[in-house]
């Protein structure tokens, strides 16, 4: 038996594409959002892309503004700005292993170890403060307390008439300037930490002890493989805030150690070591190297949260 197709639907089969009606997507209106963010990026413009071409551009200038390779050359050539880099690189480095070990430490024991909840947000709101207390006011307060004439030297010597500084003790030196970088690098890993930790969702610890594993097989085989992305982008974010610090290191020692942002203040604003040119040559050479502690720290953050969706 034959069936009969309507036509109205043999139309609709048979109809060509060219004969659709041509429809265009609405157009969308504009959007004021972008108002709100202007701010951000005239900022950045003016205080961290414009500064930094300018740096950029000025590490060719020579004498009498020509242009010249040889501020470039310099810092490969010359000991005492290897040095410089040098010492930079391994404070920056001690500092950020110090600070993270410390600093898990510590978030650990005020999120995960129990402590009390006034304990908790006290210790929180100190690090707060002193993740951000530096520069002189720091470098003062170590003076006087552990210097030649500090509040420590002088109360060793009262009570226990012990000279520290007499066995060859200074705080004026590698060691020194590291304990007093570890007081604002603590904190900041505190800070960056603790949400990381409070993360951590108990279900993990609970399916790790049903498989019959004990708290070292759920840190060794769950906890730290899950933070090491963590920990590793928190501690080259330290390394990037001890290896830009300024006025703290030139507070609290001056010109007697060799740091590169010290030596570039002095090529700056130097009498006799005047020579901007080589001095913004060193700062790009700096802002080489902090944008690869961005990089990485931008590859952890990706990592790290993986665990967190």
């Amino acid at each position: 038996m034959a069936v009969e197709r309507s036509p109205r639907a043999d139309t609709g089969l048979r109809q060509d594409k060219g004969d659709a009606p041509q429809t265009r997507p609405p157009r969308k209106p504009f959007s004021w959002t972008w108002v709100g963010v202007a701010p951000f990026f005239l900022f950045a413009f003016l205080f961290l892309l414009l500064p930094s071409a300018s740096i950029f551009v000025r590490s060719f200038e020579g004498p009498g503004s020509t242009f010249t390779f040889q501020n470039i050359l310099d810092i490969f050539q010359k000991s005492d700005i290897r040095n410089a880099y040098r010492l930079s690189l391994q404070i920056s480095a001690v500092t950020a292993l110090g600070g993270s070990i410390f600093g898990f430490l510590l978030a650990y024991a005020v999120t995960i170890g129990g402590l009390p909840k006034g304990v908790r947000n006290f210790m929180l709101t100190f690090s707060g403060v002193a993740s951000n207390f530096a520069g002189v006011p720091l470098a003062f307060a170590f003076v006087a307390t552990m210097g030649n004439a500090g509040l420590v030297t002088r109360l060793l010597e009262g009570l226990f008439g012990y000279d520290i500084h007499a066995s060859g003790f200074t705080i004026y030196n590698f060691w020194g300037l590291s304990i007093v970088y570890m007081y604002f690098q603590f904190p900041l890993m505190v800070l960056v930490l603790a949400p990381a930790l409070d993360g951590l969702r108990r279900e993990w610890r609970e399916a790790c002890e049903n498989l019959g594993g004990n708290n070292f097989h759920y840190w060794w085989h769950i906890a730290l493989p899950i933070l090491a992305p963590t920990l590793l982008g928190n501690a080259i974010l330290l390394f990037g805030n001890a290896f830009g610090a300024y006025a703290t290191a030139y507070a609290f020692t001056g010109s007697f150690m060799n740091l590169v942002t010290i030596v570039i203040g002095a090529q700056i604003q130097g009498d006799v070591l005047y020579n901007p040119g080589l001095g913004n040559a060193m700062a790009l050479g700096m802002i080489f190297i902090m944008s690869l502690v961005m990089l990485i720290y931008g590859w952890t953050q990706r990592q790290a949260a993986r665990w967190t969706r």
